[in-house]
Order: structure tokens, then C-alpha cells, then sequence
């Protein structure tokens, strides 16, 4: 390869490259138009500001018509009054269905087998979050200054009760998956999800960069812990978090994966790194346990990172049914993203990508627990 010399041949070069990258991009991806639910506002299951959930459905063909893989948006959480009608305000849609644009389908929701080989021909749902609890929320009062709805928990009912009469009802296999704070509620709402199906049903849940898990962050304090109990007493979420993790503990810690999948009996695939950089960002190394930017270096640039800040870095699945599969990737959230699921044959794990670990540990090919035990430290992916 030439030698890139100049300053404008560099710029040149980069432009390409992103040039080819959003064609990559494009070509992987699929347009799925959005559903606004507007019948669940009878039913109180509606976003923080009262608008209708919303979901994108691509329906499943072939062997998949009554396959079902449900995707959870990810989206983090507000844990006060102000920070939820921030997040109304906010033009993601992330808490009101009026600022909501159509997402494209890629990785674990492609349609093309070439990319998705176990899933892509199933019926395919992205349910669109808009709570800010996981939906986990469910306050029958309406904050009357606000206008505020705690609700989440019967946005996710209402959504799955609208497709089961869309032929879910019927299902053979269904898959409740999500990354990040959808992630978590695809663990949280795994035994409910497996609850709406028939007893016959192949159920299963693949939370992707969900398992927080419940550490000492930089200041020797738990301000994650906090950050959760505030979320869980707002959206008065503990009577619809697993019974048996409340009964055995206060609530917020029933926001860890760690301490609530014992209490879970529907099978769960663990997908994480085990340098997520949520988890670093936010609960290794919050700024406030941070306030003289030691770690700001190393969360930006992990060449600049010590073998002693490497070693905090690390946060691994304790606990999983079955599956797990944990990479080194300096990353949050993978599944959706194609060459993650399943491209780069460099984040192979026992020579599995991370689409045929989870579809061999799915349909009981077998069992899949592996770690990255190659790379000793984070790398970008």
C-alpha cells in the first residue's frame, strides 16, 4: 500500500473510507416503517409525556412465520421529575412517541440470511422505548404539573398483547432480546415475556450489554446504586420487578443483573464485554467519583490506560443460564451492529461468531459459556 504523505491525501483517504463505510452500512441495513400504538391511551400505557408506544414490525416468511424475536431500545433512564421531562423534551423520542423517526434494521434484526442466519427470516420487532424505567414503571397517578406518566411496564404489555393478535399468539419460538437499558428489561421482563406465550413455546431471552453489574466505582462508593433506587422509587417499579428478588432484598438492587437472575427461570444468553464503556463511563468511573479527571485519559484513549486502571476496567457476567458469551471489545452493544454479529472474524469466541453462539444455544445445539481469554486487556472493535 502507498504511503499516505501529505495532509490532503490523508483527508482524501478518510473520506473514502467513510464513504465506504456508509455504503456498508446502507447495504446491511433495512427500513421498517413505525407503528404508533394509539390504542394503548385507553389503557394508560403511554410515554412519559401521554403520547402512544410505539413498534417497528417486519414480518417473519418462509420456515419463520411464527418465530418471534422481540428487540428492546436501549435508552438509559431518568431518576427525577427534571430529568424526566428532559428526556421528554429530548428530539431522540426517548420519552415522547411525537419526536420518534424510523430506525433500520441491522445485525440480529437483518432479513438476509447472509447476515442473520437464525433469525433474519422470523418476525421481527423493535419495540421502541419511551418510559424511562426499563419498562418497569407503573404509577397510577399522573404527575398533574408535568404532565408526567410512570408507565412502562404496561407499554411493554400493550405492545406484546398487539402482537400476539398479530399472529405471536402462535408463536413456536420467541426470542425477548435488547441492548442496554433494553437489555436490562429483557431480563427484568423475561419470565412475564415467557408468561404471554403457550407452554409450548420455545422462550429465551439474549440481553446484549445489560449486566451493570454492582461495583465499587473509583471513589470506593456505590453511586450506581443510588442513581438505581432514585429510578425504582420514581416509576414505583418494585411491584413489577421479579417478586422473589424484592422479597429478598431492597428493589433497586434487583436493577442488577447479578442478584436478579437467580430469581429468573426462563433461559438467558449473557452478551457483554467485559470493558463496556457505559460501565466505565458511568459506574467505574462516574465523573463524580473522578473529580480530578484521573481516568479521563484511559475512558478516551486506552493507550493511555495503566495496567492498574486496565485491571478496574474489567466487569464480568457472574451469572448466566446456559449462555454467555463475553468479549474484550472497548465497546456498548453489539448485536445490533453488523460486523459485531456477525462479520469480524476477529471477535470469534471458541471459533463461534456471536450470531452462531447464540442461535446454536437457542435451537439446543448447545450450550455456549465462553470468555475472551486472547486479548488480557480492552481493544477497539
Amino acid at each position: 500500500m502507498a504511503v499516505i504523505s501529505t495532509t490532503r491525501e490523508l483527508l482524501k483517504y478518510k473520506i473514502l473510507l467513510l464513504s465506504f463505510m456508509i455504503f456498508l452500512i446502507l447495504q446491511c441495513s433495512e427500513a421498517v416503517n413505525l407503528t404508533i400504538l394509539q390504542s394503548a391511551v385507553a389503557k394508560g400505557a403511554v410515554c412519559l409525556d401521554g403520547s402512544p408506544p410505539a413498534y417497528q414490525l417486519d414480518k417473519g416468511f418462509g420456515d419463520g412465520v411464527n418465530s418471534w424475536l422481540v428487540d428492546l431500545q436501549w435508552g438509559g433512564w431518568c431518576d427525577s421529575v427534571q430529568d424526566c421531562i428532559a428526556r421528554v423534551n429530548m428530539s431522540n423520542g426517548l420519552g415522547s412517541s411525537k419526536f420518534m423517526s424510523e430506525f433500520d434494521f441491522t445485525g440480529i434484526l437483518s432479513n438476509q440470511k447472509n447476515l442473520n442466519p437464525n433469525f433474519y427470516n422470523w418476525n421481527r420487532v423493535y419495540m421502541r422505548y419511551c418510559d424511562g424505567s426499563s419498562f418497569t414503571g407503573d404509577v397510577d397517578k399522573v404527575d398533574p404539573v408535568n404532565n408526567l406518566h410512570f408507565r412502562g411496564a404496561r407499554v411493554f404489555d400493550v405492545i406484546i398483547e398487539e402482537l400476539l393478535t398479530l399472529g405471536m399468539k402462535d408463536a413456536q419460538n420467541a426470542l425477548l432480546t435488547g441492548c442496554s437499558a433494553g437489555a436490562l428489561a429483557s431480563i427484568l421482563n423475561c419470565d412475564k415475556f415467557r408468561g404471554f406465550l403457550p407452554s409450548s413455546t420455545r422462550v429465551k431471552c439474549v440481553p446484549d450489554a445489560g449486566y451493570f453489574a454492582h461495583v465499587k466505582d473509583l471513589s470506593g462508593k456505590y453511586l450506581t446504586s443510588q442513581y438505581y433506587d432514585r429510578i425504582v422509587t420514581l416509576h414505583e417499579s418494585a411491584k413489577r420487578l421479579p417478586s422473589g428478588c424484592t422479597s429478598s432484598m431492597k428493589p433497586g438492587l434487583c436493577f442488577y443483573p447479578q442478584f436478579v437472575t437467580p430469581y429468573i427461570n426462563t433461559p438467558i444468553f449473557i452478551l457483554n464485554s467485559a470493558y463496556d464503556t457505559w460501565q466505565v463511563d458511568y459506574i467505574l468511573s462516574p465523573n463524580a467519583a473522578d473529580p480530578n479527571g484521573g481516568f479521563t485519559k484511559c475512558k478516551t484513549n486506552l493507550s493511555e490506560c495503566s495496567a492498574t486502571q486496565i485491571k478496574r476496567l474489567e466487569v464480568t457476567a457472574k451469572k448466566a443460564t446456559n449462555g454467555i458469551f463475553i468479549n474484550t471489545c472497548y465497546t456498548h452493544c453489539q448485536s445490533e451492529t453488523q460486523s459485531a454479529w456477525l462479520g469480524d472474524p476477529a471477535l470469534k469466541l471458541g471459533n463461534k461468531t456471536m450470531s452462531g453462539a447464540v442461535g446454536d444455544w437457542f435451537y439446543d445445539k448447545s450450550e455456549f459459556r465462553k470468555v475472551d481469554n486472547k486479548n488480557v486487556s480492552p481493544h477497539y472493535c
